[in-house]
């Protein structure tokens, strides 16, 4: 039986399901930008039997760190391509 954090945490994986569709906007290729949403969902409907709330947070954490990272990274290839650069310590 699913208690009420489970449908709190389905309802977090939801809302980074939209995020991701509202992300792939901005990729100009219309095949890139299916394949990633594809992408995504596959890893959602791959999880989909798990239940140990540990394990699902850590995989939303997990998503979250690593779509935080991606953009950091865009962001700063694109200010080096502007001939912008970062301080080391950022």
């Amino acid at each position: 039986m699913l208690t009420l954090k489970h449908f709190v945490l389905q309802k977090e994986v939801l809302n980074l399901y939209r995020q991701v569709i509202r992300a792939s906007r901005s990729i100009p290729d219309p095949a890139a930008r299916s394949e990633t949403v594809a992408w995504f969902r596959s890893e959602i409907e791959r999880d989909k039997h798990l239940t140990d709330i540990s394990v699902i947070e850590s995989k939303i954490n997990t998503t979250l760190r690593e779509s935080i990272l991606h953009n950091c990274m865009a962001y700063s290839n694109l200010a080096a391509s502007e001939g912008k650069y970062f301080p080391a310590e950022l």
